[in-house]
């Protein structure tokens, strides 16, 4: 399983130096394409706005859907490479790891909007591959594990050969190294990669509809078995076809083996608090990190190519007017509005506090970090344990904050040695490791059902955010989470504009010049680490406030990618484009707003829409929208100062 994902990532990113994060996506979207078909005949539709389904076939075969599923495979494979990865190959890596988020939500999206949760696909699902047991070395394996792993070795042969050997394979390394050379040799990158791009797709959706039985199919989780494919591809180098495929079949071993012993009855020592699954996903965890920080260096070396700059950091200016002005409109409607759009704004102002950690440790620092809303939720399940320890309001706030804290120092440690897509790869498994094996925990979480959350006060008032009936989302609660936003924002300003500022924007143009300079880069990069992750755990805190049941389905790991999407869409950069990306969270203002007018429908489009428009921007515009507001501003008060010298 692991290892036939981790030879379609080495495909993709031996053809255009992508890392595609998108990949469990398009590979479970490939698989719903089959399984759909084959139960309805009916063709799911990857164009959100068009209808979801179109009539294909009334009585459908396996070979019918199979065959069908091949050629969607193609043409999105090629569809993703010419008008989503082909425009951004020059681009930052960063651009192109967004523009792969962007592409996993709307695919994610895609298929919950088309498939709906009642639908009895999973039950008349047929297996491919025989299931009968097999005895292998005294112990029973299924024989469609040994298929699997088999077509995963002959796969990586038939590539090894191909690429090494064919004319075809030596052009597209040849491209892939160096593309106005292989141009100035007769050779087109963008046909070649549009077929490589179509082979690693067909590749990733037999791969998920063959594992089907084994992994299930689910929308949410399955895009997320990237994750320990990526640790394999990681492992061989990103380069190794086979090196991938013997990491990836290592992985699958050992986390086999980790279920099967964490769940023997012999096994009377684990602690009944620790989940299993957790145990499963630090294995991929563990190997990226090892193999990330073997791999890389305190500082990049001198025949390191340059990374292109990351959009402009403007210096927050008239922070004092800005404060006044947007904290007298938040409070005029927290005062006058009903229920429905105070509850918007509380969303937005905890929503916030996460993107400006985005900005922190992303923006400021170029630190790709995909671990923030698992920060969050540590921090939300600590606080409700310490209020129900009696601990004091205010108290319990820092010191969840703080356990957010040190966790995110833990994570940023990596970053000492490893940067840009590697760093993303790495943060996506902690958060994933994280979140299956702390917030699943029940002792932390209460399992499923969650934990109940009790009302704070603040001396002796009761500061909560439930009310009855219409005065539900309390305003005084409101107040409370905008007097912290208010000092987040104005202590990240003050220190953009000062040294603190200066050495992350050096960090982030270049670490060995910023080193020439005195900048220490390790320490650097762990404090904006350690400020994120405790921005992002004061959002956990108030986003577990502001129910009265926290369940860990708050803080998956997709959200955290949505956090980023939207950030980098609104500005990645800047203050103002974490505020933008705080009104444009799903119940949000701006979402609230657009329901309100649309009569409930547009939310439901949310995702889809930021999924898409993220990659729309980071193509056109990848300053953001703050960005081009602020250069369109720029040129008409430049022209305003030009025009008297040109009348004259």
């Amino acid at each position: 399983m692991v290892a036939a994902l981790a030879v379609g990532l080495v495909l993709c990113f031996r053809t255009s130096g992508v890392v595609n994060f998108a990949y469990g996506a398009m590979g479970m979207y490939l698989a719903y394409v089959f399984f759909e078909l084959r139960r309805t005949g009916e063709l799911l539709l990857p164009v959100v706005g068009l209808p979801s389904r179109v009539p294909l076939v009334a009585r459908p075969t396996v070979a019918t859907a199979l065959i069908v599923m091949v050629v969607v495979a193609a043409v999105l494979g090629a569809c993703v490479h010419w008008f989503v990865f082909r425009p951004l190959r020059h681009a930052p890596p960063l651009a192109r790891v967004v523009a792969s988020l962007g592409l996993l939500i709307y695919l994610q999206e895609v298929v919950r909007l088309g498939v709906p949760p009642s639908s009895a696909a999973t039950a008349e699902r047929v297996a491919l591959l025989p299931e009968n047991p097999v005895d292998v070395l005294g112990s029973t394996v299924s024989a469609n594990r040994l298929l699997l792993a088999g077509l995963a070795v002959a796969v990586a042969a038939v590539l090894w050969g191909v690429y090494r050997f064919t004319r075809f394979g030596l052009a597209t390394r040849a491209a892939a190294d160096n593309d106005k050379g292989a141009l100035l040799a007769g050779l087109s990158p963008d046909r070649l990669g549009i077929v490589n791009w179509a082979v690693a797709a067909v590749l990733g959706g037999v791969a998920v509809v063959l594992i089907e039985p084994i992994a299930g199919l689910n929308p949410t989780t399955t895009p997320l078995l990237v994750v320990p494919a990526l640790a394999a591809a990681l492992l061989g180098g990103l380069r190794s076809f086979g090196l991938a495929t013997v990491a990836g079949l290592g992985i699958g071993m050992v986390q086999s083996l980790i279920l099967g012993w964490a769940v023997s009855p012999s096994t009377t020592w684990l602690p009944d608090w620790l989940p299993v699954t957790g145990l499963q996903q630090a294995v991929p965890v563990v190997l990226v990190v090892v193999a990330l920080v073997w791999r890389g260096g305190v500082l990049p070396t001198r025949s390191a190519v340059p990374e292109q700059s990351l959009p402009p950091s403007p210096r927050p200016q008239r922070v004092g007017l800005w404060v006044v002005v947007l904290s007298a409109v938040t409070l005029t409607g927290l005062f006058t509005l009903g229920a429905s759009y105070r509850q918007a704004i509380i969303v937005t102002l905890v929503y916030a506090l996460l993107t400006l950690s985005v900005v922190v440790v992303t923006g400021y620092v170029g630190q790709v970090s995909l671990a923030q809303l698992a920060f969050a939720g540590v921090a939300g399940f600590s606080v409700i344990r310490l209020l129900d320890g009696g601990v004091p309001f205010p108290v319990a706030v820092i010191l969840a904050a703080l356990v957010a804290t040190a966790l995110g120092v833990l994570v940023g440690l990596p970053a000492t040695r490893v940067r840009g897509m590697s760093l993303a790869v790495a943060t996506l498994a902690l958060a994933v490791a994280i979140d299956d094996l702390v917030l699943d925990s029940v002792s932390l979480s209460g399992g499923p059902a969650g934990r109940p959350v009790p009302s704070p006060t603040l001396f002796g008032l009761d500061v909560g955010v439930s009310g009855l009936g219409t005065d539900n989302f309390r305003p005084v609660y409101g107040v409370v989470v905008l007097v912290v936003v208010v000092v987040a924002y104005v202590a990240v300003a003050n220190l953009r504009r000062g040294a603190t500022g200066m050495a992350w924007l050096a960090v982030r143009a270049n670490e060995r010049a910023a080193s020439a300079a005195g900048v220490d880069v390790a320490r650097t990069k762990l404090v904006a680490f350690a400020l994120s992750s405790f921005l992002a755990g004061l959002s956990g805190v108030f986003l577990a406030l502001s129910s009265t049941t926290l369940s860990p389905t708050s803080f998956m790991v997709v959200g955290a990618l949505v956090a980023v999407a939207l950030t980098y869409l609104s500005g990645v950069s800047s203050l103002a484009g974490a505020l933008v990306a705080a009104t444009l969270a799903q119940a949000g203002v701006v979402t609230t707003f657009m329901n309100g007018l649309s009569g409930g429908s547009s939310g439901e489009y949310v995702f889809a829409f930021t999924g898409l428009a993220l990659i729309v921007i980071t193509i056109t515009a990848p300053e953001g929208i703050t960005g081009v507001v602020r250069n369109r501003l720029g040129g008409f008060a430049a022209r305003r100062r030009i025009l008297p010298v040109e009348s004259a």
